[in-house]
């Protein structure tokens, strides 16, 4: 399934902060939802690092950053701890969510093919429909990308 500008965002939900937030529930703010490989590589670690270094200029902008990958609940946590990360993981091993968002797909390394998360960003809008799409992220400079789409 491929995901366009405009459509409906799959629904999921996450508690943050005792708040309970699901695209498809507005909750009057936009979402800024990453997809990565794993976390603790060097890539995953500089792009959570980057979305953490620029929280403020998201939050005055009320905009929530969620980050999903297929770790557990106990990697993302060592992660957030590790990392000093100042917004939610999303453990999907399942990869239900990453099959949701369309992101789940066949990658090949060393003429190996494999099924893994196509590094992809998303931009829900506070009416839960799809803003903006990023895909097959190049970690360098995507955060600025992000900040110059929102505006902010």
């Amino acid at each position: 399934m491929s995901l366009n500008i405009g459509d409906k965002a799959p629904n999921f939900e996450i508690e943050i902060d005792g708040n309970k937030i699901k695209p498809a529930a507005s909750n009057g703010k936009k979402i800024v939802l990453y997809f990565y490989p794993r976390d603790n590589t060097p890539g995953c670690t500089k792009q959570a690092c980057a979305f953490r270094d620029n929280i403020e200029k998201f939050q005055d902008n009320d905009v929530i950053i969620i980050g999903v990958s297929k770790d557990s609940e106990k990697s993302h946590e060592k992660f957030i701890t590790k990392q000093e990360l100042n917004f939610p993981l999303i453990s999907d091993p399942e990869t239900k969510l990453c099959q949701d968002y369309g992101i789940w797909v066949e990658k090949s390394m060393y003429g190996r093919k494999y099924m893994g998360i196509e590094r992809t960003t998303f931009v829900i809008d506070e009416k839960g429909k799809i803003e903006n799409i990023w895909k097959k992220v190049k970690v360098k400079n995507h955060i600025e990308e992000i900040i110059d789409f929102l505006k902010i």
